[in-house]
């Protein structure tokens, strides 16, 4: 989501290297967000005893929360311009808002099951149940990583579509091809939550 500040950074400096000097406050931000909600999961020791109605109300909050992105899809003007010296704050308050950490506490509840026992599984489906089950383990440990692979995946996407924004389209670019995200990211909050209840049944 940061981005298109990155691009304003270097377009504002004139400088290349400007865009990437928003890497450190982008990603801090983005990952104390998510860190912020998937924290207080990792620390449920009660978690096996509630594990249906936990699971369930985090799939309620997820769905809840894509509803309310489908209805609610203003951005608040206040943040319309950020300052350079404000990037990570900014970075939080969107991954907070956006539902970062929320989409990530499926994997913190161990709503990525492993298939039945006697099940036939390929290589391809015997890794991703290997990598879910890891996934599942409810612990601070766990939920350092999860934030942080998520973090780096989001920075380098985000810096690839800034360079090129930046060095080669420009804004140009963006006033004709800009598209608003929110119906799509709505919508898989929604799926998500539903498919975290469903499983939970």
């Amino acid at each position: 989501m940061g981005w298109p500040l990155a691009v304003a950074n270097g377009m504002a400096d004139q400088r290349a290297s400007s865009v990437f000097t928003t890497l450190l406050p982008l990603g801090g931000g983005h990952f104390m967000a998510m860190a912020i909600v998937l924290v207080p999961f990792a620390w449920l020791s009660w978690y096996v005893e509630w594990s249906r109605a936990i699971r369930i109300g985090a799939g309620m909050a997820v769905l809840l929360f894509g509803v309310f992105r489908l209805v609610n899809r203003r951005h608040p003007r206040l943040l319309a311009r950020i300052p350079p010296t404000r990037l990570a704050w900014w970075s939080f308050l969107m991954a907070t808002a956006h539902g970062a950490g929320l989409m990530l506490v499926p994997f913190m509840l161990g709503l990525c099951a492993t298939p039945a026992p006697g099940a036939k599984a390929d290589a391809l489906t015997m890794g991703h149940t290997a990598v879910m089950t890891y996934m599942a383990r409810s612990d601070l440990g766990t939920a350092v990583l999860v934030a942080t692979v998520h973090t780096l995946a989001t920075i380098l996407a985000g810096t690839g579509v800034a360079w090129v924004v930046y060095r080669y389209l420009g804004l140009r670019f963006l006033r004709r091809a800009w598209f608003n995200l929110d119906l799509v990211w709505g919508a898989s909050l929604i799926l998500a939550g539903a498919t975290g209840i469903g499983l939970a049944m």
